[in-house]
This record gives C-alpha cells, structure tokens and sequence, in this order.
C-alpha cells in the first residue's frame, strides 16, 4: 500500500487570522494568551485538514519563524536576550522583531529594544528566516516545551502525528558566526541536544520523525559530506524512525551520501529532482522508505494525476509499502484553500490547486495506486479535462507577445553612454548635495487606505472619490518629506496593494485571487498573483500617480516600479514554458512604462529588483544561466532611456556578495541595498571588488520597529566611506515603509537626515 503524509501546512489560516492576531498582541490590544488559543485552533483546524494522511506533521506551525522555533528549542538564543525574565513567547519576538510589546518589555523591567535577528531568504522561496547566531562560545541546551505541547494537542486530537524539525547539518550551514570560529566545531555539542530531543519525542510514544536537510540538495564540500555521516550515524541509535527530507532541487552528486545515510526513510522532491528517484532505486537499501514529493509544493497548478500515475505505478510495484509519496515540499509556500475564491475567473480557478486541494490529489493518486484507477475514475477524468483545458486555451498565447519577444536584440539592454559621462548629466540636472536621501519607495499604508481600497473594491465608492483619498495620502507623504528635508522624493504608493500585485493586475496574463496569501515572514502576508498567460501592457500604470506627485514639489520625484525579475519570482508563474521567456516578456512591459515616465518628465526612475538573489538556483553551477537572463531582463527594461534620467535599483534581505558582479552588470546608476540588519557585512565585498556607480547602503532596518539614532546611521555610513568614495554613496532606509507607522516613520527619518547632514558637515 503506498502510504500518504504531508511535510507541512500553511501556518497562517485560510482567513490569515494568525497575522492579526500578532499584529494586534504587539500593538497590545489583545492578550498573550488570546493569540496562545488562536495558535492552538489554528493547529486543530490545519490538524484536521490532514486528518486523513498516513502522517500528519506537528511542530511546522509557528509564531513566526520554524527556524527561530529551532533555535528556541535548542537553546541557542542570540546573547543580547538571554537576560531575559519575562515570558518566552516575548523574549521569541526580541529576536524575531527587536521587540514584543511594550507593555511586556515594561512588566519584564527589561532594559529595552534590542537588535532583531538577520533576516534571510529560505532557500530559493519568498520566506523569510531569522538566521541562527553562532560564535565560538555557543552553548546548546535543549527546550522542548514547544513539540511537547503541540503533540499533546495533537494526540488529543487523535491526530496520527510526525513532528518536524530542521536537521542539524542544515541549521549549522544556514546559521551565521557572528566570530571568526568554524561553525562545525559546534557539530558535537549540537548533535547532543538533538539526539536528546529525539530520545524525549520517543518517551511520548512517537514513531517518525521528520528531519529536514534541504542542503543536500546544494553543493557541499567534503567538510560538510563528512558532517552528514558523522550527524546521522550518531543520531541513528535514537528510539525514533528518522524521515530525512530534502527539497528544492536534485541531490545529484549527494545521491549517494543520502542514500546511505542510516535513516529510516529518505523524502526526495520528484517535482525538481525526478531524475534522482532511478539512481536511488538502485542505492537504496531495501528496508529503507522512498518518500517521493509527487505534488507540487510551491506552485499552484493542478498536478496531471494521470501522467504522475503513469511515472509512479512501476515504481509502487517495485517498492511496494516502502514507497510513500507527498508534496514536494511544505505547503507553506502556497494559500490554503481555493475553495475560498468566488470571485476568480471560472475557466483559471479549473486549473488550480491550493494546498486543500492539493492534499485531495495526494489522496487520488494513493487510492489509484492501491485500489486501482478505477476507484477514482470520475476524479482522474475531471482532473484530465482540466489539464486538457488549460493546455489549448486561446487565453495562455499571445502570438503578438511572441513576435515582439523575437526582435530582442542586444542593443535594446544598452544605454547610450557609460555610466561616468552619464552621472555628469544627471549632477548637472538633480544638483543634489553629497550624501543624498531618499527613501525606497512606501510611506505606511495607513487605516485610511486601507479602508478607501476596501469601499472601492466594494463599489461603495466612485473612481473620482478613490482618486481624491489616495491623492490626500500622497499630498502627505510629499508634505512629510519637505519637511523632513529629503532630497528625492517618492509619492509613497498609497494606490497600491503589493508591488507584485498592483503591476500584475494592469497587465494581460494575470489573475488574481481573493484569499491567496502566503506568509512571506512574521505577520507579512503576500498574495501572489497569477501568470497564467503571455504578458503584455494595456496601458500606463503608474504615470499619472507620479505626475500628480511631482506636480505638488521642486524636488525630483522617483517613478516607482517593480522589475520583471521581481514580478516573477514573486508571481505563481507558469510552468509550461521557460522561467526566461515569461521574465522578457515582462521586462518589455515593463520597458514601456519607464518610458512612459520620463516622456511625462520623470528623471528619476526605481525599478525594485528585491527578488533577484531569490531566484538563483541553488547549486553554483547553474547560476549563469539563471544570472544571464535576469540581468539581461533588468537591462532591457531600464535602458532605454536618455543619459539624464538616472536608473535605480533596489535590493534586500538576501545575501548579494557572491553575485555583485552581476548587480554590477545591471549598470543602474544607483543600488539601493539591506545593510543595518547585517552590520553593513555586505560592504566586506567592496575590499576587492570595485563597485563602479553609487550605492545606497541601507541604515534603517524597517522591519523592526525600533528607532535608529543619528550616531547609529552615522557610523554604519562610515563603515561604508572607507569602502565606496563618499560621492557615490547615498543615505535611504532598508527597505519600503509600508509595514510601519508614520509615529515610526518620522522620528527615524529624522534621525536619517540629521545623520546625513553630519555625514556633509563632517566631508567639508
């Protein structure tokens, strides 16, 4: 019998209930035990979708962060916070967020804010993590309140439970030494508390566990390799199975080595990794579980359960009950429940499968394989039609698009001069002074956009009444930054939802649902939207908005856009053409507004390109490729304008210093880049690589609610001067202000123009 079970589920509910909750418990309007009961029902709720799986996963739900939860129950707590002496759930947000609530860092007599944890990509994905702090005096001791207490509830339930926990070799290699020690010199202690943990999960009567090491699928070194045998074969006498999971892409070289190691069971990712499954059938031992990921974790289209069966019924032959099969990969990455959307698009929403629904075809596929197709024949005929629909639909080709696709050539990627003859015109035109300032692009979305954008979509008000309120909240955003003494300006994106979103629901190709969010990181929730087709652009999407912005000051205005590489890598793309294609296609939308700006007189242009570490596939190898192709996009989107109308970029919360060769490639005149959270570790990149135009290295960590000093920004900016020639350096947040409050905002503005105007004091 081939046997079900599940690596993980969206934590946030289908409602996103768990982000408000966190956000009101911080704000202090609700209780730390009212959003501990929300937790709890969350759990129950998810629990029961999955009731019916051979395995149910305990342990992935979280407050904020698994990986944080990993460090919490480990024991292994940045200093800063171990003096601690209120309630651990706070002490949790410290970390996460450089606070909890106030009034629990006041009944806590603690001394204050501290700095939140480094913030970073998972993987591949749009999740965020809060990454693991080593340094040579790290002490590990275990916490396991947390599992215990989720599988008690979980037992309660009934629930057929499998905690999941992320493997030691995989949280060594995504944690960071905050010293110049060897993070594997802390292997030992560490691998201590986890067969400790493993043996307290056995006392409670628990079978499998799951053990999560993505990094297999990367390339290690022999250091590394060494460290998974040494890890799994003391970990092997523990009184508990071992599912040693991996995801996001091919074991390849480490077939071997994962095949070998002595687990109970090995979960691969069949979506990424098909071409693994025939090496292991023939490495595996035969008592050893093969757990194939057959459903696609991360996207959201519906699986053809029909070719699947076709790939899987030799291979349940051959294994028999040792074949279990799964998503590939947790469910966090996509919404919970399309069930939820009556507004989408009949035909699309035919082609979909959230992650209810994509437990439906994991149920398919195991009553096909062990009863037989015909127990489910109705279900594989629909799923057919399905597939058989979306394939031929005349909506998904654009043969217009395709025809404008073949004309790219490389002159289109070119501007017109370098970028010294072109940073003279634009001085020249700007006049701005040294350390100029600037912000990313957002200002808060206040509860006065929020409910205008709700009595629009609502058609409880007109288009010329929507205009007037959004055109009220940039008049203010444009009014804070005259007074704060900015030097450019943004018109703060009051208009818009997401930077993905707003974009995608003005291009041709998109849809969009109604409840399809997916956690990105803490309460921050994003809703992918949907590239179903060939893109193209309408009409202008942002001129107007700019136009009236710049229309209310001298100072110059940034036109705000998202880059095609973004747009991608933040959408549920297709996955019936090349990522490549779908990505010019966009970059020649795109190109169209930004020219489009500055024929209406805009000569300064953003176009945000936060996502483009993110979409670098994981092992080395394949990174030119991927690199190619998305800076050749960017090039082609921003390039076609004249020398004076000055191109930036922008970058976060991602590890850029292995790829600053190709941001350079970009030739944007200015980066914007996430520094302060890293203590400006991203300038070491600078000791030997020459960075050629200017940079804006980010002082003000906006995802913290924490007010940076002047003398804070001052010295990271020094750090900064002794790297890159202080005319080329330039003095803006992290990020976009959206997620924050104006009470938050201008205090912390302030400091930054106070800090810049030192900077110039201090330059002469």
């Amino acid at each position: 019998m081939a046997f079900t079970h599940n690596l993980g589920f969206p934590r946030i509910g289908a409602k996103r209930e768990l982000k408000f909750a966190l956000e009101s418990y911080w704000k202090g309007r609700s209780s730390r035990e009212e959003l501990k009961v929300l937790g709890k029902e969350l759990r129950q709720r998810h629990w029961q979708d999955q009731s019916d799986l051979g395995l149910t996963p305990v342990g992935d739900f979280a407050f904020y962060d698994q990986v944080l939860d990993m460090s919490f129950t480990l024991g292994n707590l940045p200093e800063r916070v171990q003096g601690f002496h209120g309630d651990a759930l706070d002490n949790y947000f410290r970390v996460a967020r450089g606070r909890s609530t106030q009034s629990a860092e006041e009944n806590a007599q603690c001394c204050g804010d501290v700095a939140a944890g480094e913030m970073t990509k998972w993987f591949d994905t749009n999740y965020h993590y809060i990454v693991p702090e080593f340094t040579a005096a790290t002490e590990f001791k275990l916490d396991a309140s947390r599992l215990l207490e989720q599988l008690a509830e979980a037992k309660e339930q009934g629930i057929k439970a499998k905690p999941v926990i992320v493997g030691p070799v995989t949280y060594l290699s995504i944690g960071k030494a905050k010293d110049d020690s060897d993070k594997l010199a802390l292997l030992p202690p560490l691998l201590q508390v986890y067969a400790e943990l493993l043996e307290t999960l056995a006392a409670q009567g628990v079978e499998w566990v799951q053990i999560d090491e993505p990094i297999l699928v990367t390339e290690l070194n022999a250091d590394w390799q060494h460290a998974f045998n040494n890890a799994y074969h003391q970990l092997k006498s523990c009184r508990v199975k071992l599912l040693l999971a991996t995801y996001f892409g091919q074991l390849l070289e480490n077939t071997y080595l994962a095949a070998n190691l002595p687990v109970a069971g090995l979960h691969v990712d069949a979506i990424n990794g098909r071409d693994d499954v025939q090496p292991l059938l023939n490495l595996l031992p035969i008592h050893k579980v093969l757990s194939l990921g057959v459903i696609n974790g991360r996207n959201i289209w519906k699986t053809d359960l029909n070719a699947v069966l076709e790939w899987l019924q030799p291979l349940h032959e051959r294994l028999g009950e040792r074949l279990w099969i799964a998503p590939s990969c947790s469910l966090l990455h996509v919404p919970v429940d399309l069930d939820s959307e009556q507004k989408l698009d009949c035909e699309i929403k035919s082609w979909l499968a959230f992650a209810k629904q994509k437990l439906v075809e994991l149920r398919v596929l195991a009553v096909a394989l062990n009863q037989g197709r015909d127990a489910v024949k109705a279900e594989l005929e629909a799923n057919r039609a399905a597939i058989e629909a979306r394939r031929n639909s005349p909506r998904v080709n654009n043969p217009a698009v395709k025809a404008a696709l073949a004309k790219i050539t490389p002159q289109l990627g070119q501007r017109r001069s370098f970028y010294a003859q072109r940073a003279a015109k634009q001085a020249a035109l700007l006049k701005l002074p040294k350390f100029p300032t600037t912000t990313i692009g957002s200002f808060p979305q206040t509860e006065e956009i929020r409910q205008a954008r709700s009595q629009f979509k609502a058609g409880e008000i007109d288009d010329a009444s929507y205009n007037a309120a959004m055109q009220a909240e940039i008049a203010r955003s444009v009014g804070e930054q005259e007074a704060l003494g900015l030097d450019v300006f943004v018109h703060g994106e009051a208009e818009r939802n997401d930077m993905v979103e707003y974009f995608g629901e003005q291009l041709d190709g998109y849809v969009f649902s109604q409840f399809g969010w997916v956690q990105s990181y803490g309460s921050r929730c994003v809703k992918p939207p949907i590239l179903f087709g060939d893109i193209s652009r309408p009409k202008a999407m942002t001129v107007e908005w700019i136009k009236y912005a710049q229309s209310l000051t001298t100072k110059p205005m940034k036109g705000m856009l998202t880059g095609p590489v973004t747009i991608l890598n933040w959408s549920f793309v297709r996955d019936d053409q090349p990522r490549s294609v779908s990505c010019k296609q966009l970059a020649m939308a795109i190109r169209e507004e930004v020219l489009a700006l500055e024929n209406a007189g805009v000569r300064v242009i953003q176009i945000d390109e936060a996502a483009l570490r993110e979409g670098l596939p994981l092992r080395k190898a394949q990174w030119k490729e991927y690199l190619g192709w998305a800076v050749e996009s960017f090039r082609i989107t921003a390039n076609g304008v004249a020398d004076e109308t000055q191109i930036h970029t922008h970058m976060c919360y991602s590890e850029f210093n292995d790829i600053i060769a190709a941001i350079a490639d970009m030739d944007a005149d200015v980066i914007t880049i996430e520094t302060s959270r890293s203590d400006m570790e991203l300038l070491d990149v600078f000791d030997h690589f020459k960075y050629p135009n200017e940079i804006g290295p980010g002082v003000y960590d906006i995802h913290s609610p924490n007010i940076p000093t002047e003398q804070h920004m001052v010295d990271l900016m020094k750090k900064a001067a002794e790297r890159i020639p202080a005319e080329r350096l330039w003095v803006n947040p992290d990020c976009g202000l959206k997620t924050r409050q104006w009470g938050e905002v201008i205090p912390a503005l302030k400091n930054m123009v106070a800090a810049a105007n030192t900077l110039r004091a201090s330059a002469g």
